[in-house]
């Protein structure tokens, strides 16, 4: 059994101590005024420090030192920590003893969740803006871009059993305990396990935590869904393991290893969803390539691709991430606003800390800017995509496979996962002619914009498109006819719709048929067109 930092008996005693101080997101809603919780979600430390300087109450101890990275006094760090015996904190590594002050060991950030009925923190190392200088590699990653990414985009039906793969801290797991009955956390570092269940005892929760590498913990079992922030970053076998973010496998291969286990570990009907980068062959094309590694799994899946960065600025943003130097320099505003960061873990660590900072990756054997770079070139590899893959084993011999580039602003895409999954459904029992005895509605927020350009002979050239105003928030270009079809479905079924155009503008029915009726499917597939019934 994984042990939380303090034992149970002790991370209990922590927990009434955050709760008694409010060391919460609603205690720091109310605590805390605009600028300086302003502060606290950019992680602008030092601000925050310089507007609570002075302040002794337990919640503002405990955010100048969890939060903020400040040296406490040691006397006022135990009034705000009643419960636990400083000796105990410094043990455990909560806390770090500096001559008559305190400062964090590690971070205890409050989480919030709109669902959740009891407050939640997550436990984890301190990020490197507290830390100061690059990450040992053994860092356990807090709250990140990515892991947030999942969260908005993990599917949150009941199911009976869920499995968080390469957990890390456990926030992909916290998540899950609101809407699944048991939740197994896995990952291969001992100390993420640990932290993971820290979070765990602090939020009122229970996880079962395993120890192994991606799915080896858990094989011969099955789940009704399986989600996985997994260390997904592409580049070649060698590097110094940070084992939140490389798997110690080539490229992409990581990817392909998953798609490879998950059939056997869902239930019929369950679902997977997991992060991941790949590869952009300059020769071939990224979604076929994908497209291939997922046609043998047999498993109904869509793919949704919402960053691309080239070689430069990918190296560029993971070398800033571990705070290395490096001749790559700093990441552009973009590369860097992405925060997008891998998060669990297959490569091996030591129990406890590894020291050392910068000499400690160099020492393992860190792949210089220009190494990765020329990896990248001789390698074919022309862009890395980001982005999410959603998997259902939905027992069909002819699987539906949707990969599409969907860079935009959309609705959290968590609840889009399983419409779309239900109008692959409906499309599937409805192929081909049979959608001409269904009726069909447009969407609710569909817009359809028309756009002219002013010319010597006046306003010509006019385009128009579709444009959902929720959801995947799509926008694409169509024509009159699809725009006529699209409104005259209101009530009537497809069949008399596609009549009647064929007759208001003199067209060939059956072409006209054999023409529509896979644009129709289209449609669907996106949302534009929805089922009337």
């Amino acid at each position: 059994m994984i042990e939380p930092l303090l034992g149970t008996d002790g991370a209990a005693r922590l927990r009434a101590d955050l709760l008694a101080a409010d060391f919460t997101d609603a205690g720091l809603a109310a605590r805390l005024d605009a600028r300086t919780a302003g502060a606290v979600r950019r992680g602008d430390a030092a601000r925050v420090r310089r507007r609570l300087a002075t302040a002794d109450d337990p919640l503002a101890v405990l955010v100048r030192l969890f939060l903020a990275g400040a040296r406490v006094p040691a006397p006022v760090a135990a009034r705000a920590l009643p419960s636990v015996p400083l000796e105990s904190a410094i043990e455990a590594g909560l806390l770090v003893a500096a001559g008559d002050t305190v400062r964090a060991g590690v971070e205890v950030q409050p989480y919030g969740d709109a669902d959740a009925a009891e407050p939640w923190w997550i436990v984890a190392d301190l990020p490197a803006a507290l830390r100061g200088g690059p990450l040992p590699t053994d860092h356990v990653l807090g709250i990140g871009g990515a892991s947030t990414t999942l969260a908005l985009a993990t599917m949150r039906t009941p199911v009976r059993t869920a499995l968080d793969l390469g957990t890390g801290c456990g926030v992909q797991a916290l998540h899950l305990s609101r809407h699944a009955g048991a939740v197994t956390g896995t990952d291969i570092s001992t100390r993420a396990l640990r932290f993971a269940a820290t979070t765990a005892a602090l939020s009122g929760q229970r996880f079962e935590l395993l120890a192994g590498d991606l799915v080896e913990p858990v094989a011969g079992r099955r789940y009704d869904l399986v989600v996985s922030n997994p260390p997904f970053i592409v580049g070649p076998t060698g590097r110094a393991h940070y084992t939140y973010r490389d798997s110690g496998r080539a490229g992409d291969a990581v990817v392909a290893e998953l798609l490879a286990a998950l059939p056997a570990m869902l239930t019929d009907g369950g679902h997977a969803q997991f992060l991941a980068n790949w590869i952009h062959p300059a020769d071939g094309d990224w979604a076929q390539r994908l497209a291939d590694l997922i046609a043998p799994t047999g498993l109904d899946a869509w793919v949704i691709q919402r960053e691309v960065s080239t070689p430069e600025e990918y190296v560029r943003l993971w070398l800033a991430d571990t705070g290395e130097a490096d001749e790559a320099g700093t990441p552009s505003a973009d590369a860097a606003a992405a925060g997008h960061t891998a998060g669990g873990t297959t490569a091996a660590s030591a129990p406890g800390h590894t020291s050392g900072g910068a000499s400690s990756a160099a020492a393992a054997g860190n792949t210089s800017a220009d190494e990765w770079l020329d990896w990248f070139a001789a390698e074919g590899i022309e862009a890395v995509g980001f982005g999410v893959v959603s998997l259902r084993a939905g027992g069909h011999a002819d699987p539906t496979v949707r990969i599409e580039d969907l860079r935009q602003p959309t609705d959290p895409i968590g609840g889009l996962v399983p419409e779309w999954f239900a109008r692959a459904d409906w499309l599937r029992a409805h192929p081909g002619l049979a959608l001409l005895a269904t009726r069909l509605r447009p969407a609710d927020t569909l817009a359809l914009h028309t756009e002219s350009r002013l010319t010597d002979d006046g306003w010509t050239g006019q385009v128009r498109r579709f444009a959902l105003d929720s959801g995947a928030r799509y926008v694409e270009e169509t024509d009159e006819l699809v725009a006529a079809l699209v409104a005259g479905c209101r009530g009537l079924p497809l069949g008399d719709v596609l009549d009647l155009l064929a007759a208001g503008y003199g067209l060939d029915r059956d072409l006209l048929v054999a023409t529509a009726v896979p644009v129709v499917a289209g449609l669907v597939e996106r949302g534009i067109l929805l089922p009337a019934d």
